[in-house]
């Protein structure tokens, strides 16, 4: 599985998706560290944070501004790599391997997968650490409510890493079920909508049971998506 997912890579040019996340790790965590210290955010009449109901600490930023980048960007990433292959027939070639279909599908997903959740990760990681760092020299316009010292400061920017990553798997099950690579990007913006959404005084934002509802349900997407590979018609 191993050798298939790094000929995955190999095959989508994971170069071009290295360099685009570097980029976007970059630009969020420039604009987070202007949104932090720079004023960007701060009413002109009070000069503190315009911020929403929620909103009103740096991590719930960070956290925002991450998670819909890089669910977009999951979604962008299993278009190219499936839902792409599908439509101008390069997967027909790819079944024609002494491989099962569905392994070589897993293999893709898994490939998006671990790519997204390293990088998103890593991301946050830079954007923590140089908040961080700017509160040793400047005053914040939020709160810092995290402290990077702690274990359950990872163990939580892991498990909300793997939840939004793994979202993907249901924008990928509407795409390929639309075959359209348009659809799978769309369904990944509407995810974001469905995550921060409020419905009277529900916030989906804030309800815990709503992201393990949405995982639980992307994997049985992504369950699905991979046992139809074995008779689905490619034609």
């Amino acid at each position: 599985m191993l050798k298939l997912i790094k000929l995955e890579w190999k095959k989508n040019s994971i170069a071009k998706y290295i360099r685009n996340v570097v980029i976007l790790a970059a630009v969020l965590c420039l604009f987070l560290f202007a949104l932090c210290y720079l004023g960007i955010a701060d009413s002109p009449d009070s000069g503190i944070p315009d911020a929403a109901p929620g909103n009103d600490m740096i991590s719930s930023s960070i956290e925002l501004f991450t998670s819909m980048a890089f669910l977009v960007f999951t979604g962008v990433m299993l278009s190219g790599f499936i839902v792409s292959s599908y439509n101008n027939k390069t997967m027909n070639l790819m079944f024609l391997y002494p491989i099962k279909r569905h392994k070589i599908l897993v293999s893709q997903m898994l490939a998006v997968w671990i790519f997204n959740f390293t990088a998103l990760v890593a991301t946050k990681l830079l954007i923590y650490g140089c908040v961080l760092l700017g509160s040793q020299f400047m005053v914040s316009s939020f709160p810092l409510d995290y402290n990077m010292a702690e274990p359950g400061f990872y163990v939580q920017l892991l498990v909300r890493s793997i939840v939004t990553v793994t979202m993907g798997f249901i924008a990928l099950f509407i795409g390929m079920a639309m075959k359209s690579s348009k659809a799978t990007i769309v369904a990944s913006f509407l995810l974001i909508l469905l995550t921060q959404a409020n419905m009277g005084d529900l916030t989906f934002r804030d309800n815990a049971v709503i992201p393990v509802i949405l995982t639980v349900v992307s994997l049985v997407f992504a369950f699905l998506s991979v046992r139809e590979a074995e008779t689905k018609d490619l034609n």
